[in-house]
């Protein structure tokens, strides 16, 4: 059966409203690694260090990963296992994405996760802990975040952490870039460390970084600083996701940091190690690769076994597949003007809208290559944000585009448009999961 055919068959088992949690199904585990996360944005850090959430079942390597499910729900999607972490307490000054996050954890059974979430700027949080001493939470083991670095301009002086707009995201003048401009929000993700004391720190950015001279060296020496040179911080490392079983090209570098004090005797002395042993290595290890197959790797992870999971959008009650950018093609030369590759992976899923969003499938005459589909009546169209949310690895039930409870009709509390921006914004949730699963294991041989 060809996947046309089987995005236009009836009886389609995956659609949004039987996929909803029942109560059975709601993850609640007792936790006791608890969790602070910044820039949290929609979740995607958060879902994937806490886990139980739902996935395509053949983005995992059950043999390199024999310990990540925790139930097969039917043939094509399982739930992951819960992990020890705990996200007590989230921030994001995007209301559309704390709308979304808070959405969906109370779906999975965590109601007091609105108080959990903070919409003001990390700068400002900072600040009014200083008066107040009570913004972030105590006994804290980990502090997550995805720092903007969105203004690295000049490489390899303090001027290029320069930005035209401020911690809340509005433009400046240029002549006022300082440290609470947004390119240099992870000094105050430093304060945050530096307040909370956790034993661990994850630090997440765009590959970009590692590319700009001195940056990454700079950031990693900062980080180090915390109370007095009081962090370990390893060698940052660029993670692509699909060698983690993400069905996307996405690279990010990943900062780790660990608190000396906190460290069992003798572990510090084997970390500085110029050769770090295997098992106390914090990376996940890939348990995917686009070359032959070796030490039990599986293949990249395809577009067309997740869209395969989907209705078309005019077959579709999920408003996160039921509307889609319009906009209209703008020839090859435009960002966003391609046709995905089905037996393949993903392109990076940018935060963008409308114009920026790739297509699901193109006319021949515009370098599509998907004719089969187009031939059996299915329409030239961009991706959906519940097709770039699952290129994402967010799980099929996440509500990306919520409607307003006005009786207006079309409202939204989160438009379409402003579902691709918080799904392009996001830390792929199943990349997130193999790092806490890592830290998971590592975490009784470090402290």
């Amino acid at each position: 059966m060809t996947i046309v055919n089987e995005l236009k068959e009836p009886q389609f088992t995956m659609e949004f409203n039987n996929s909803i949690e029942s109560n059975q199904d709601q993850v609640v585990h007792n936790k006791d690694l608890k969790v602070v996360s910044l820039f949290s944005g929609c979740g995607g850090m958060d879902l994937g260090f806490e886990g139980g959430f739902k996935i395509p079942t053949n983005l995992i390597n059950k043999t390199l990963s024999p310990d990540f499910i925790d139930e097969e729900i039917d043939k094509n999607i399982s739930r992951l296992k819960s992990t020890r972490f705990k996200t007590v307490f989230a921030n994001d000054i995007l209301p559309d994405a704390k709308q979304a996050w808070i959405r969906h954890f109370i779906k999975r059974g965590d109601f007091e996760c609105s108080h959990k979430f903070r919409s003001e700027s990390i700068v400002d949080l900072v600040k009014l802990h200083k008066v107040e001493s009570n913004v972030f939470p105590n006994q804290v083991d980990v502090v997550t975040g995805g720092f903007p670095c969105q203004d690295f301009s000049i490489a390899g002086k303090r001027k290029g952490f320069e930005s035209n707009k401020n911690h809340n995201g509005n433009l400046t003048h240029l002549n006022e870039a300082s440290e609470e401009t947004r390119g240099k929000l992870y000094m105050w993700m430093k304060r945050v460390i530096e307040i909370t004391q956790p034993k661990m720190f994850i630090a997440e950015n765009v590959k970009g970084l590692v590319n700009l001279t001195n940056v990454k060296e700079i950031i990693q020496k900062d980080f180090s600083s915390i109370n007095g040179n009081g962090y370990f911080v390893f060698d940052p490392q660029v993670l692509l996701a699909a060698d983690f079983g993400v069905p996307q090209s996405r690279e990010r570098v990943i900062f780790i940091g660990v608190k000396k004090s906190a460290l069992k005797p003798g572990i510090l002395k084997k970390l500085q190690q110029k050769v770090l042993d295997d098992s106390l290595n914090p990376y996940p290890k890939p348990t995917h690769s686009n070359k032959s197959s070796e030490n039990n790797l599986v293949p990249f992870s395809k577009l067309s076994d997740i869209f395969s999971l989907l209705l078309e959008p005019e077959y579709s009650d999920d408003l996160s597949q039921k509307f889609y950018s319009k906009a209209k093609y703008m020839g090859s030369h435009c960002q966003g003007q391609t046709e995905v590759k089905l037996n393949g992976i993903g392109p990076t899923i940018r935060s963008e809208h409308h114009g920026n969003i790739e297509f699901r499938r193109l006319s021949l005459e515009k370098g599509g290559k998907n004719q089969v589909e187009i031939e059996n009546g299915l329409i030239e169209r961009r991706l959906t944000p519940r097709e770039c949310g699952l290129i994402q690895t967010f799980p099929i039930d996440y509500e990306f585009v919520i409607p307003s409870f006005t009786k207006r009709k079309g409202s939204f509390t989160v438009s379409p448009s402003q579902a691709y921006k918080i799904i392009g914004n996001a830390v792929p949730p199943l990349l997130a999961y193999h790092i806490s699963k890592r830290i998971e294991k590592i975490w009784d041989l470090y402290f």
